[in-house]
Order: structure tokens, then C-alpha cells, then sequence
């Protein structure tokens, strides 16, 4: 596999919440609750290192010198449409990020990302960007993704998946082998149609009740 970093954040919590989702029966409203809650779990582990300074306030009781972020806001990156649900989650931990969308519809025939949309926020180059999309199947949206936000000036950005397979995670690091991929769990290998096994189903179709 081509060099690359990627975290697997196999808390028990996540775990759990995981095999709920995968269920064939788990119904929409459960399923975006728990994607939800997982996105929720995986930011503490994903922002664990982001960097702090100092500041001069006043406690009830006493001055003292206290932690903040340091830096520009992060910049949460949601590759619609599925990445909006997990987008939930983290802006509940985070909702002083600023927040990016990125559109790519998958070619039926030749599996390739193409691009629709993109909104992104200012000075993408002092922010730390964190792209979110719960599914690293193919990993031609992820890099076509990342592609895009580097043409924007992006420096530093994490790729956080809820599921992952090892040909998207070889193929997102055999073109970014420097940008890091945080996921929960990795699965088998794709299927004929580029899908994720065991993996969940389109995970945009069981968030929104599409087909």
C-alpha cells in the first residue's frame, strides 16, 4: 500500500454506534442520530493536537492564565451530500468553525468524481481544513476533493471517513500521501459497483431516505 498515515479511532462508543448503523433495518431518523453522535466522538479524537496559547482572564475567584485555540478557525469541509450529516456532529463540538462544501456526483461507468459544486471559506491557506465524508470507498471523490481545496491554497488539511476500504485509501495516498485519513473502521473491499463491504448501504440514500 502506498505510504500514507491513517488513524483508526476504534473507541468501544464508536464501535457501538457503528454496528447500529450497518444494520439493514436501522431506519432514517436512528441512522442520522447516530452519525450524528459518532461525528461527535471522532472530532475529540481528530482535534486532539490542534494548538493552544494563552490568554488573561478573570475566574470568579481569581486571574489566571488560560488555554484557547490558537491560530485561524479550522475550516470543517463537507463533500456533499453525505458529508452534511457528519458535518452535524462536529459543528456541535466546533460551531465556531467555519464551514466549506464541495459537490461530486460518481460516474455509474467509470466510477470517476465529477465535480458540481464548490463553496468555500477565505484563507484556506492558514487554516487547518478537515474533509468530511463518511464513506473512503473508490477514493476518487476524496482525492478529486483534496485536489480541488489545494488549487484554493490549502496547506494543511485531515480526511475523516466513517468508513474506509483499503483500494479508496491506497488510491487517496498514492496522489495525497501527506494528508492524513482519520477513520472508524476499515472494512473488507468494494464490490463490483464500488461499493463498501460489509460496509452500510449509500450512506447518503440511509440518511435521507433516497434511492
Amino acid at each position: 500500500m502506498t505510504s500514507g498515515i491513517v488513524h483508526v479511532i476504534d473507541h468501544p462508543l464508536i464501535q457501538h454506534k457503528l454496528t447500529l448503523m450497518r444494520q439493514l433495518h436501522t431506519g432514517v431518523a436512528l441512522f442520522r442520530t447516530l452519525l450524528r453522535e459518532i461525528s461527535m466522538l471522532m472530532a475529540y479524537a481528530v482535534t486532539q493536537d490542534l494548538p493552544l496559547t494563552e490568554s488573561s482572564i478573570e475566574t470568579p475567584l481569581a486571574p489566571m492564565q488560560a488555554p484557547l485555540l490558537a491560530g485561524r478557525k479550522p475550516a470543517l469541509i463537507s463533500i456533499l451530500r453525505a458529508g452534511n450529516g457528519f458535518l452535524n456532529g462536529w459543528l456541535e463540538v466546533m460551531p465556531s468553525a467555519r464551514v466549506g462544501h464541495l459537490g461530486f456526483f460518481r460516474d455509474p461507468k467509470t466510477l470517476a468524481a465529477v465535480d458540481y459544486y464548490s463553496k468555500l471559506p477565505g484563507l484556506l491557506e492558514e487554516r487547518l481544513l478537515i474533509v468530511l465524508d463518511p464513506m473512503l470507498a473508490t477514493g476518487h471523490t476524496a482525492v478529486a476533493g483534496i485536489d480541488k481545496l489545494k488549487e484554493a491554497g490549502a496547506k494543511k488539511m485531515r480526511f475523516v471517513a466513517l468508513l474506509s476500504a483499503p483500494e479508496g485509501i491506497e488510491h487517496f495516498h498514492r496522489h495525497h500521501p501527506e494528508v492524513p485519513i482519520y477513520t472508524a473502521t476499515l472494512d473488507s473491499h468494494l464490490n463490483d459497483h464500488g461499493y463498501i463491504v460489509p460496509g452500510l448501504g449509500d450512506a447518503g440514500d440511509r440518511m435521507y431516505g433516497t434511492r
